[in-house]
């Protein structure tokens, strides 16, 4: 991993979008790494649009303000592509990851021109099949891990079952099944290299 890593997250109200970020920035302190894991406020209602942000870095954060040019960007609902300028400071040579049932060459003409890689992963289809609910956060947790190469995939879900068994520890089939949606992710995420 490079010195730091800056990542924008793109969701709903209630869709978990600050929830992944949160769990980010927790698995990868517990793998020694400087973290920042936190959400832009705006109008706090279901169905809304948010922002969060995670800083990861071998070296202390120095930066406290909002991500205006992102190595990578998770956009969890993708009719904000409709309404949001997602690729807003992206850095060509970084990604977006996409939670969209459509393939990257599909969604790249609502990407401004975009000229990264762009990741897609349907996301509900993997919730459903691994959790019983439409919960997008985890399986693109696991999206933005790939495409970020923040950290190695095996260590990244080792130090997820660990945090989701001391998180539900009263509820263990919930952890079985958020451990499948982030192994069923890693194998279904598609990428489209636009640099070459």
């Amino acid at each position: 991993m490079k010195k730091l890593t800056e990542i924008r997250w793109h969701g709903r109200g209630g869709q978990g979008a600050k929830t992944a970020s949160l769990l980010l920035a927790d698995v990868a302190f517990s793998t020694g790494m400087y973290i920042q894991g936190f959400p832009e406020y705006g109008p706090e209602r279901m169905g809304a649009p948010i922002t969060a942000y995670n800083r990861l870095s071998n070296e202390p954060l120095r930066v406290h303000s909002n991500i205006y040019e992102p190595d990578f960007v998770a956009v969890v609902d993708e009719t904000l592509l409709d309404s949001v300028n997602v690729t807003a400071g992206l850095k060509p040579e970084g990604a977006i990851v996409i939670n969209t049932a459509k393939s990257p060459e599909e969604i790249l003409p609502k990407l401004n021109g975009y000229k990264g890689k762009v990741y897609t992963l349907d996301a509900k289809k993997v919730s459903l099949a691994t959790i019983g609910k439409n919960i997008p956060n985890t399986p693109m947790l696991a999206a933005v891990v790939r495409a970020s190469g923040v950290m190695d995939e095996q260590l990244f879900l080792d130090n997820m079952q660990a945090s989701f068994k001391h998180k539900f520890a009263t509820k263990p089939e919930v952890v079985e099944g958020n451990m499948k949606a982030l192994s069923m992710a890693l194998e279904e995420v598609k990428v489209y290299d636009g640099s070459k």
